[in-house]
């Protein structure tokens, strides 16, 4: 079974249960996920299957799309509702007019620092490790970028938004920025992811129906590494640099240097992964078969 398959994750399991939970119940050998969603958080998690994991990188690298309710008035030591409590103030009255210039301070590219209960690495362990001993480290603010900030509703204690980013952002750190800005702190209390690189909610499978039907549940419905990778942009090869690039050949494009690239064959599968620097394709990962 190869193919990337779009799950939706409940409330409880970790990122790593999932791909445990699907390997079993599709019967593969091969699986890995796209991109860490805590615990806590449920929506789009693309699981990758057989030869897809050879492209679950680039996949994770994609930008990411949620929905999220803040509590106000409230911190916590993981900034989310898992957390302990650690203050409690008063919130200030709120209107439509006050949040969105707040909002507006968070759109955009932005240096974001990463949050102590995290699986970024520090020195070979992961933050949240750290944490739990009660260690608190020097974390690098990183860059990441806000495509759209939006306000859904509000109460009198209570946000709910959608936020579109880049990888690497943490919705939890901008519960945590937006609650400090208004002055009275704040927490995440709910999360849903909506959109990972090219997979949208719409397509996900529940992870208990999977468990459910097996096979049956995800039959038809694999993404492909052609679909998967089609965000990318596509340099098109003949018979001839098709076979070179099988090969990881010297190929020559005439066009600009580019970050990465989906390189095709004649009849448009996917061949291979590539930068283009100055003319040439760079392979960094040849996906063909070369015994074709």
């Amino acid at each position: 079974m190869n193919g990337v398959l779009v799950v939706d994750k409940p409330k409880g399991p970790t990122s790593s249960d999932v791909v445990q939970i699907v390997r079993r119940a599709l019967k593969v050998k091969k699986a890995g996920h796209t991109g860490t969603l805590d615990p806590m958080a449920t929506g789009v998690m693309a699981v990758c299957l057989g030869d897809a994991t050879r492209i679950a990188q680039v996949l994770t690298d994609g930008n990411k799309a949620y929905d999220a309710t803040l509590k106000l008035g409230v911190t916590t030591d993981t900034l989310d509702a898992e957390g302990a409590v650690l203050q409690t103030r008063a919130v200030p009255a709120l209107t439509r007019e006050r949040l969105e210039q707040v909002f507006a301070a968070f759109r955009g590219e932005l240096h974001q620092t990463p949050p102590m209960y995290s699986a970024i690495k520090k020195d070979g362990k992961r933050l949240y490790e750290l944490a739990r001993a009660g260690e608190e480290v020097e974390r690098e603010a990183r860059p990441v970028t806000v495509f759209s900030l939006t306000l859904n509703d509000f109460t009198s204690d209570e946000l709910k938004l959608s936020v579109a980013c880049s990888k690497g952002f943490f919705v939890r750190t901008l519960a945590a920025d937006i609650g400090e800005a208004l002055g009275c702190g704040a927490h995440l209390t709910a999360l849903r992811r909506t959109q990972s690189g090219p997979f949208a909610i719409a397509r996900a499978i529940p992870l208990q129906e999977i468990v459910d039907k097996g096979a049956e549940a995800v039959a038809g419905k694999l993404a492909s590494l052609d679909e998967s990778l089609a965000f990318l942009p596509e340099v098109k090869t003949n018979e001839a640099e098709a076979d070179r690039v099988k090969h990881g050949g010297v190929v020559e494009v005439a066009r600009p240097d580019e970050a990465m690239v989906r390189v095709t064959g004649p009849t448009g599968e996917v061949l291979a992964l590539a930068e283009i620097r100055r003319g040439r394709l760079v392979y960094k990962r040849v996906l063909a078969n070369q015994a074709d």
